[in-house]
């Protein structure tokens, strides 16, 4: 077996890495749910690395933090450059050779694009990374997550014939899309409180639920469903189950591996992570997330090239991010619920919280959220938010920037 040494590797103050070049050990390390290869790191100093006909072993999965840096962009649709930053392909219009080039794409014997709404390949990397981080088939990216969410619900539930089924505690706006506008459709619609599965149990066993949608963990109140009991009852009974998780990030949950047959994220918050890009995405089946395209095409819900970009690079430090704000949350969780002037806290990292346990079952972390009441009147808390000198009064989360917010006078005005 011939053998190569490496250049010495350069002393790091926490960890010394090595990174092979040979190909082999580049292919042994190809991703069977990720079309890309990711480099193979040796904690050595001196790596002395030997290619061999011995047959390969079978390969830890890498970990989030390498597939939010190397997903989706090694091979695929950004192979033809050696740009290690994805490059901005701004052009909405593409062309081919010739009209045989044109045919094999029509019949998905070339892949190339046609058209920005249908298609982007900077969109497409942004789409392979999140499914990577999601372990899914596919992944569609949309304008907004309220258009993940609008366009999911009208490609999988049929008018006049379907039925949603919701909690009371979903994300406000689509709680009233689905309360005001899917009835008006005649779809079917049936809101159940979130712990309640005895109502659940019932509701399904009318056997014509076509969907369950809810948040998880929910907002304000960070309440948590148990993905892997609701999806086991929902496709007993033949429903698909929607899970909007935009409040843990695909860090501290990942759905699809609990049951769930759709996620649903708003992309603007932990995903891009600057408070600086709308954004939203679903991830899924191939056939699932096709039908939904086929929706979003007609839609026109479509992101921008350049907002694709920043949410790529904000995905590459999400797990550091996230990271950080799951222990900095749990300290001031714990912090503020032994404060004398705090009432109730809500976080499902405290040991003390009703969800907690099916959090820990779930969940990684428990995200950078927390809601608490002050023991005081209306105006009291106006008080204390104004006294506040690091956060930002503002809506939204997941950014690096510590914001706060009344819901009476803001989200829930």
């Amino acid at each position: 077996t011939k053998q190569r040494r490496l250049p010495r590797a350069r002393r790091s103050s926490q960890h010394i890495t090595a990174l092979s070049p040979q190909p082999e050990a580049l292919l042994g390390a190809t991703l069977h749910w990720v079309d890309h290869i990711v480099p193979v790191l040796q904690e050595q100093e001196d790596a002395v690395v030997a290619t061999s006909t011995a047959p390969k072993t079978n390969r830890a999965t890498p970990s989030d933090e390498t597939v939010v840096v190397h997903a989706g962009e090694k091979v695929g649709s950004m192979a033809g450059t050696d740009s290690i930053t994805t490059p901005i392909v701004s052009g909405t219009t593409h062309w081919f050779k010739n009209s045989d080039d044109l045919i094999a794409f029509k019949e998905g014997r070339r892949h190339s694009f046609e058209y920005g709404r249908y298609g982007n390949p900077t969109v497409k990397v942004l789409e392979d990374k999140i499914s990577a981080l999601e372990r899914a088939e596919s992944t569609l990216v949309t304008s907004s997550g309220m258009n993940a969410i609008v366009a999911t619900l009208l490609a999988l539930v049929p008018p006049s014939a379907g039925h949603v089924v919701t909690t009371t505690e979903c994300y406000s706006e689509a709680r009233a899309f689905i309360r005001d506008k899917l009835s008006r459709l005649g779809i079917k619609v049936t809101f159940v409180e979130l712990n309640d599965t005895e109502t659940l149990k019932a509701v399904l066993d009318k056997g014509d639920v076509t969907l369950y949608y809810t948040d998880s963990p929910t907002n304000p109140h960070l309440k948590c469903i148990d993905i892997k009991l609701v999806a086991e009852l929902c496709h007993h009974k033949g429903a698909l189950v929607c899970i909007d998780s935009t409040l843990a990030s695909p860090i501290n949950q990942k759905p699809l591996t609990l049951g769930a047959d759709i996620v649903v994220h708003s992309a603007t918050k932990y995903i891009a992570g600057h408070h600086d890009v709308i954004a939203g995405c679903i991830s899924g089946s191939d056939a699932l997330i096709s039908r939904i395209r086929v929706w979003h095409h007609d839609i026109g819900g479509t992101i921008s090239p350049d907002a694709a970009y920043m949410i790529i690079r904000g995905l590459k430090t999400m797990a550091l991010r996230v990271d950080t704000q799951n222990r900095t949350a749990l300290r001031m969780a714990r912090l503020l619920e032994n404060h004398p002037m705090i009432e109730r806290v809500y976080y499902p990292g405290l040991t003390t919280s009703p969800w907690h346990h099916i959090a820990k079952s779930q969940m990684t972390g428990s995200g950078g959220i927390i809601s608490f009441e002050v023991a005081s009147d209306l105006h009291g808390v106006m008080r204390f938010i104004d006294a506040l000198e690091i956060p930002f009064i503002a809506m939204s989360l997941g950014g690096c920037e510590s914001l706060v917010q009344q819901p009476a006078v803001m989200s829930f005005w």
